[in-house]
Order: C-alpha cells, then structure tokens, then sequence
C-alpha cells in the first residue's frame, strides 16, 4: 500500500501534467516537489509535506479541495486551502493581484497551526529562488513578464509573508534564505542580520494578571515593576519596533508616554516591556470605582488636550490619519455601495488638512494611572489630523461596538455598558467643554460618520457573512446614507 507522500506525488503529477513554469518552461511539478523538500528540513510532519506537493493543485488545475480531503484528510485539504487564493475568474489576473495577495496574507496572519506556516515559508521560498535567478539575468525586465508589473508590490508583499513567519520560524535556514533572497532584489528591506537567527528573552505570562485587552493584544502585570504588552500572533517584531520608535517620538513631542524598554518573546508571540510600578489601566480603575467615572472622563478630555495641542510637520514623519479611514471605505462600503463610498472619501479627505497630532487608539486600556498621573501605551497610530478621529475612535469604543450586543463592550473595557456610555458623555461635555446639547449632538453625528464606515469595514473581514450581519449591514448603510444627506463637512 502506498503511503500518504507516495500517493500525493503520483496524484500532483497526473493533475498538473503538461503544465509548465513560467521562467523556464520546466513542468510545472517539480515546484511542488521543490516545495516538499523545502519542507522537509523544518518537520518531519507526513500531513504537511504531502500539503506541500498538493498547494497548488486547488488553484492551477481543476483539483478540489473536498477531493483532497477524501484523498488525503482534513487537515491536509485545510493547509492547501491556505494556500489557495480567491481566483476571481470574472477579473484579469493583473486587476485583482492586490485583492488576492492581502485576502491571503489575512489567512496566514490570523493561522496558528505552524503547518500553514511551513507551507507559507516553503512555497515562497521557492518562488523566490527562481526570481532571484531570473532577476539576475534580467534585472527589471523580469518585472513585465508577471501580472503584477510594479516591483514595490512584490516587494511588499514577500516582506510581509517574512514577518508573519519570523516568530515562529526564524531559526530554520529556510527563513534565513528567504531573507537573503528578499535582500537580494530589493537591497536594504531587512537587516542583513535577520539572515543570522536573534533570539529574543522568552518570558511567560502564565499566572499574570490581565489588566486589559484590545485589538492588538493584551496587557498583563507581570510582577510589582514590569508589565508587558503581548501583541497578537499576527503582529511582527517590526509592529513592536514601531510602537516602541513612535513612543519615543511622542514623548520627545511632550506626550506623557510609557516607553518600552525592550522586546520579549512570549511563545509564538512578541512582548513589549514597560516599567510601570504600582500602576492600573484607567479601564481598572473605572472597573474598580464606576462612581468615579465622571472624574477619570475629565482626566481623559484633559489627556486628549495636552495630545492634541500639539502641532507637528510633515518632516516629523507621522501618518495622516485619514488613511486609515479611507481604508475602511475601501475594505467596506466600497464593496457596498460605490457611490455613497465617494461621498464618504470626500469628507474624510477634509480631516487630514490639519497639523494636530492625534493618538489614533485612544481609549482607557492603552492609558496606565501611575502616581495619580496618567501614561499612554499602544502608540503605533500615533498620527496627523483633524482630532474628529479621536472622538469618533471613542464614540465606536464606548458606544458603537455594544449597540447590538454591549458584552462586547463590557469584555474590551471591564465595565459595564451603561458606565461606557456615561464615560462618552462626560468626556464629550469635557472635552468640547460645553453643556450645550445641540453643540454635543451635533459633534457626535459626524463622530458617528465615521463609527458607522468603521463598522462596515468589521462586519465585512470575514470570508462569509451571516444573514444577522447582511442585515446589520444593510442597516449601517441606511445609518451612513442619512448622516451623508445632513453633513456637509466633518470639521466643527
């Protein structure tokens, strides 16, 4: 009886028979069989070596997954599917190359089975191989014989599949090479020594008490002095280094910042380290005494002021935080509705045209108490624009996120829902410093605005879409059409 390897190398061999690679014209199997021996010297795991020989069969023949999965098991048919992009066969190749590679680079990100990994590393190892030889041949000419014919978007993209899988495999040669190669066509993407395995101090967070969570990661207090910030699997060692290289940026600017000492590895996780004696998160305390909550929301509109009276150029380098919203309409109710997207462009492109600094994540977990003075974590948004961001950032925190379901806000912040809204209101009262109802309301539609193009864009990342949330949807949309009817500007 065959074995597993056996039968997926005669099954790969039959599917891409008189298949051929683009370069060389070589058949096309000796890529996948490459790619198993790649494999091979990171595990000795039959399933994924044999998804190693299968990958591309889904994508380049008319293989399915539901027959991998009779042939060769579950798992096998789930690591081939990770490595399977949405064809979009209604659409040139060129047009949706961009859509295809962050819909993936989404699956790897979010995976934790080190087997999608492996397969990741592997394959684009050996794609890699051959450009590197190609490119030496050809130089830039080798560019207009691919569907993507802009270099920086390869570029972005094998940088982006080397950060995924540094964590967890950067002590294999694989990686190293891959490096190397990256390197090689694109001179200075990565410190030379990332080809020379660094290792982190490993640290466990096991037993430590969690002072809060968000959407980048979780905060622990990991003994009287330290605390440390554990950044999600999807996040990379350059995600903690621009956090920590912004924190230090907004202290030198008069932010009162906590500044991360060092990076940590925590499992298949980074760490960021922070000297934080005896402090709490404002959420805490808000969690500890609700009745104050009226207290620590002047404190946070007071936060907001020293933040925002800060005035910064284009030569301090920080972002223009209408990016991230004109993402969100791009990933969201672009997909919707074309037209009332452009609307929303218009109005969002008014928020950049401003020289205020904004913190861009700034919520009551990200804000450490410590002598009775508050200290500001989680910098990597840190940006330029109108400061309507940073209220409508709130409004979706505190008042957006629990509309449908409140635990979701109580499970972010650690208080009660009905203590969210409050904290809203009298940061508002406070921050715009008036009582005046109609000065207040008038602030939060167009707050809302931008809560209601957040919210499309989360409701659409997932791969399927329940009828609850086409409903919910749909219903965001009428919300986004109204509010666009009435305002005119998203400055006040």
């Amino acid at each position: 009886m065959m074995n597993l390897l056996e039968e997926a190398i005669i099954y790969a061999t039959v599917m891409h028979q008189g298949i051929v690679r683009k370069f060389n014209g070589i058949p096309y199997i000796l890529h996948p069989m490459e790619v198993a021996q790649i494999l091979s010297t990171m595990t000795e795991d039959t399933e994924i070596i044999t998804a190693g020989i299968l990958h591309d069969i889904v994508e380049d023949t008319d293989g399915t997954l539901t027959e991998i999965e009779k042939r060769f098991g579950k798992r096998v048919a789930a690591l081939v599917d990770s490595e399977s992009e949405n064809p979009y066969p209604d659409e040139d190749k060129s047009a949706s190359w961009q859509r295809r590679k962050e819909e993936s680079l989404i699956v790897l990100k979010n995976s934790t089975d080190i087997g999608v990994k492996m397969l990741w590393l592997a394959d684009k190892l050996a794609n890699i191989r051959s450009l590197a030889r190609v490119y030496s041949e050809q130089g830039e000419a080798m560019w207009n014989m691919l569907h993507q014919k802009d270099p920086a978007m390869h570029q972005w993209y094998y940088k982006n599949i080397a950060e995924a899988v540094e964590l967890s495999l950067n002590k294999t040669g694989a990686f190293k090479e891959l490096i190397k190669h990256i390197n090689s066509i694109w001179p200075g993407t990565f410190d030379s020594e990332k080809s020379r395995y660094k290792k982190y101090r490993e640290v466990s967070v096991d037993g430590c008490r969690l002072l809060g969570h968000g959407a980048k990661g979780d905060v622990y207090r990991y003994d009287d002095e330290l605390v440390i910030k554990v950044f999600n699997q999807n996040n990379t060692y350059r995600d903690v280094e621009q956090e920590i290289a912004q924190s230090r940026k907004a202290f030198i600017l008069g932010i009162p910042t906590a500044i991360s000492f060092g990076i940590v590895s925590v499992g298949n996780r980074y760490g960021a380290m922070y000297e934080l004696v005896e402090s709490d998160t404002l959420s805490g305390c808000i969690a500890k005494a609700p009745g104050q909550v009226e207290a620590y929301a002047k404190m946070m509109a007071e936060l907001a002021h020293t933040i925002h009276s800060i005035k910064v150029t284009e030569e301090d380098g920080f972002s223009d935080v209408s990016e991230r919203y004109l993402n969100y309409v791009r990933t969201g109710i672009a997909y919707e509705d074309d037209a009332l997207a452009a609307k929303c462009v218009e109005l969002i492109k008014e928020i950049s045209n401003t020289d205020t600094l904004v913190h861009g994540d700034f919520h009551t977990g990200n804000v450490f108490m410590q002598n009775g003075e508050p200290l500001l974590i989680d910098m990597d948004r840190v940006a330029v624009g109108h400061p309507i961001a940073e209220i409508s950032d709130l409004y979706y925190f505190y008042v957006v996120l629990g509309e449908e379901k409140p635990s979701v806000v109580e499970e972010f912040m650690g208080f009660s829902y009905h203590t969210a809204k409050q904290f809203f209101s009298f940061f508002l009262k406070y921050y715009l410093r008036t009582e005046d109802e109609t000065r207040i309301n008038e602030v939060i539609e167009k707050a809302s605005l931008l809560c209601y193009i957040r919210k499309i864009r989360k409701l659409r990342k997932k791969s399927s879409i329940s009828e609850i949330e086409r409903h919910l949807i749909n219903d965001t949309i009428q919300k986004i059409a109204g509010l666009i009817s009435k305002l005119d500007t998203l400055i006040y």
